[in-house]
């Protein structure tokens, strides 16, 4: 399968990239600073670029099978890269006919606000990370709303650790029993799963430990 991958630099946006590539995928990896990324693959493809450019994201996105988005604002507590990142992404997506996107999000958002304890409700997000939690409810708002066969993924805290494939996903929100932390390398197994399960199309499921 084509992918393309914004956010390919960040912690989980490499993960990502090196296990596709792994799975035989061929990789477009879109970020505004590619020198982060020191993978070599014939499979790998590097595009230099800002996801707020509406034609290099056209460029980055047309021919592909499906957009894969781990947008994120590294150690910045504000800002609305994710959102208007994801809207430019949408446009583009719906601009060429690219229907598959797979959208990271967080644990809390939406419905899954059940999921988590104390200390993420209301210290965590509701105070030191609120403009990032408020970021990403405002780029989910966006994902559901547009047209394109879509699954957002919300990973709980990350950390580092391997690749291990058991985690639990797709848990209801009333579930309080999750350890609210999983590997980065997790997270992107997950994610590239998700590219060939037609049951989470337009979807939300949770993931933690």
């Amino acid at each position: 399968m084509k992918l393309v991958i914004f956010g390919a630099t960040g912690t989980v946006g490499r993960q990502v990239v090196e296990q596709a590539l792994e799975q035989g995928h061929t990789v477009t990896a879109f970020a505004r600073n590619l020198t982060k990324l020191d993978i070599q693959h014939p499979q790998l493809t590097f595009l230099q670029g800002d996801v707020m450019d509406a034609l290099a994201v056209e460029q980055a996105v047309a021919g592909q099978d499906a957009v894969v988005c781990v947008l994120g604002s590294g150690k910045q507590l504000s800002g609305t890269v994710r959102s208007e990142g994801t809207q430019q992404i949408i446009q583009a997506m719906e601009n060429v006919g690219v229907r598959r996107l797979i959208c990271q999000s967080t644990l809390g958002t939406g419905d899954s606000w059940g999921n988590l304890d104390f200390y993420w409700k209301y210290v965590m997000f509701g105070f030191i990370l609120r403009k990032v939690f408020a970021d990403h409810e405002r780029q989910e708002a966006l994902v559901r709303n547009s047209n394109l066969d879509w699954t957002i993924v919300r990973p709980s805290a990350f950390i580092d650790g391997p690749r291990t494939g058991q985690y639990r996903h797709s848990f209801p929100a009333t579930d309080r029993s999750t350890q609210l932390k999983i590997s980065r390398a997790d997270v992107a197994d997950f994610i590239l799963k998700q590219l060939s399960d037609q049951s989470s199309l337009h979807q939300t499921p949770s993931l933690s430990y």
